[in-house]
Parts: C-alpha cells; structure tokens; sequence
C-alpha cells in the first residue's frame, strides 16, 4: 500500500511539472513576441520570472496546506469562505477592486491583481463537504436548505461581478458532490432549477451574454472584437497541421491573438506543435485525472475521497472547457488552462489544489501504518 501511494504520488507531481513546465515555456515564447513585435519597453522575460515567481509563492503554499493536513483545511474552510467572501465584496470598492473590460473581478494586492473567485471555487466544495460531514447520520432538509443559503452568498456576488462561466463551474462541482454525498435528489434539485432559471434570466439581461453566443455560432460576425480571438485560434490551431510549425514559429503570437499567454495559450501550442502535441497534452490531463481519481479511490476516509475527486474535476472540467473553447467546440468563457496558462490567482489555486491532494495520499500511508 504504501509503495503503491508513493507511486501514484510521484506520478502525479511528475505529470504537474510536465504541463507546468512545458507551459511557462509557452508562456515566455508568446509573451517575449509580443514585447518584441510591439516594442513594448519591458524585457522578453518578465512574463516568465513573473510566472516563476508565482510558482514559487504556490508552491510554497502547496506545501502548507500539504504539512498542515487536509483534515485541518477542511475544519477551516468555513473560516476560509468568510475570508474569500469579504475579498469578493472588495472587487466592488473603488481603489481596491479593478475593473477590466467592464467586469469587476479582481483586487489589486500589493501591485499585483488577484482573483478571489479562484479560490472560492475551490473553497465552496470544501465547505460543503465539511458542513455536510458533521451530519454523521444523514443531513435533513433544514440544515441543507441553511447551507445553500450560505452557498448562495459568494455565488450571487460572482455573478454580479459578472463572471458567469466561474459559476457554472462552481455549480457544476456542487452538482457532482451532491450526487457522491448521497444527498438527497429532492433537496437540491429545486434549488438547482431555480438557481438556474435566475441565472439564466440574469444572463439573459446582460447583454454580452447573447453577444457571446452569437459570436460562438458565427465568429465572422464580428472579427474586429468578440469574434477575433475564437477566429484567430481557429486559425493558429488549424494551421499547425499534423506536426505543427515548430517551437518559436508560429505567426499568431505576433499580435494577431491577443492575450494568447492566457486562456488562448494552447492554440499557439497547436499551431508550434500540431495535432500530435495537442494529442500529447491532451493524454497528460487524461492520466492526471486518472492518478487524481486513483488517489481519491484509495482514500483511507471518506472526507478524503470526497476532497480529491471533486478537485480532480474542477483541474479536469476547467482543462476540458479551456481546450474546448480553443478548438471552437465551446463558446469563449475565460477559463485558464490549470498549471499551463500564465495567470497568478488560477496557478496558486491549482497548486493548493495539488497539497491537499497529496495530502490525502499522505494521510492515507499515516493511517494503514499506524
């Protein structure tokens, strides 16, 4: 048993570092072309020690949360959420919250943007498994129905920020944590049909959103805004061909797909790499969710396995609309690719993330050996 966890364990690290490494290459392949075919006044490889950088912050915090047990996050996360709460109301005050692109999403820290609905993506399935947990004999209708209601308090202010993709997420998580949980259908399928009929009748209010499915269904409508950037992936990922162009020579970079270093980073990945490296990364999330599941399945408790199955999906589910999005199969949403896009809130998240999977399989080792 225990060789078997150390196994999978390592496995798992080595998959990370694989995609991680392979993407902050790509990360300082797109962002040195765009310093140099703009001649931005800022080196080719800040885009790259920033991303170190954030590295070394999550791994640091991975390392915390992987000491610290995830027994113990799970008994903090309701104090986590309040945390994350207050941070989600701060993206509304002037001077703290940025808005960018007319959305409020982030807050300024110390020079540097953070995205609080990262991590409470992440912090809402750990709170619900704690709270439902502490019903050892089952949870009844009243005490659900006060868990959606404290559910419902960071979804409705992700949601007015806007950032309705984060939610869909979030309620997708819940959904497959309900169902493992054995929650009771009758318990949350009412609430999930009314949260998503307000949801929909509030997305139907914002007018991006039927901009967005419009230009999902027809990019040429509109090639100089919404339409460019599905456009110009298609493009990139098609002209890569079998084997792709080559590191460094892919034409896209060059100012014709903005933001590429970010949530269209795997379409320069296609296009330099082809479809045989796109069929290479793609096989890496596969066997990541395969050692992530495999961990979950070996759980010595059932906190544990609810823990890492659930945030097995969210790295999966978010890899699969990322690429989804960047092939033309999904409408754009803004999803980062987990540990290959640049982006510091999504790499910290995704590396606390890794900790506490880790630390399922530690604790599993602790708990047949003792």
């Amino acid at each position: 048993m225990k060789t078997s966890t150390n196994k999978y364990s390592l496995s798992l690290l080595f998959i990370v570092l694989l995609i991680f490494s392979t993407g902050i290459l790509m990360v300082f392949n797109t962002t040195s072309a765009e310093v140099l075919d703009r001649s931005l006044e800022r080196s080719t490889h800040y885009a790259f020690i920033r991303q170190l950088v954030y590295a070394f912050i999550a791994t640091g915090c991975a390392i915390g949360v992987f000491f610290l047990g995830y027994e113990n996050v799970l008994r903090l996360s309701g104090a986590f959420l309040f945390l994350g709460t207050v941070m989600l109301i701060l993206v509304f005050v002037p001077k703290i919250g940025q808005q960018i692109n007319g959305a409020h999403r982030w807050i300024n820290l110390f020079g540097n943007s953070l995205q609080p609905s990262e991590f409470v993506k992440v912090l809402l399935p750990l709170y619900t498994i704690h709270a439902i947990r502490r019903y050892k004999e089952g949870m009844t209708f009243k005490p659900f129905l006060r868990l959606i209601t404290t559910l419902m308090v960071p979804l409705a202010l992700i949601l007015i920020e806007p950032d309705n993709g984060t939610v869909a997420i979030i309620m997708m998580a819940l959904l497959i944590l309900f169902i493992l949980m054995r929650i009771r259908w009758v318990y949350w399928a009412i609430p999930l049909c009314v949260c998503m009929v307000c949801g929909g009748i509030v997305a139907s209010k914002m007018s991006h959103v039927p901009d967005r499915i419009k230009i999902y269904l027809n990019p040429e409508l509109d090639l100089r805004g919404k339409g460019h950037q599905p456009h110009q992936a298609r493009i990139a990922a098609g002209s890569g061909g079998l084997f792709g162009k080559g590191f460094g020579e892919s034409f896209q970079k060059l100012d014709y797909l903005p933001e590429a270093r970010s949530d269209y980073i795997a379409a320069i990945f296609a296009e330099e790499f082809g479809f045989i490296g796109m069929l290479g990364l793609i096989m890496l999330y596969i066997t990541l969710g395969g050692l992530g599941f495999t961990i979950a399945a070996k759980a010595s408790k059932i906190e544990g396995f609810y823990l890492v199955a659930i945030l097995t999906f969210l790295i999966c589910f978010q890899a699969f609309l990322n690429l989804g999005v960047v092939s033309g199969l999904l409408p754009s949403k803004g999803t980062n690719l987990p540990f290959f896009s640049h982006g510091g809130s999504s790499l910290l998240v995704n590396f606390i993330s890794l900790g506490l999977i880790l630390s399922v399989a530690r604790q599993q080792k602790k708990t047949v050996y003792a």
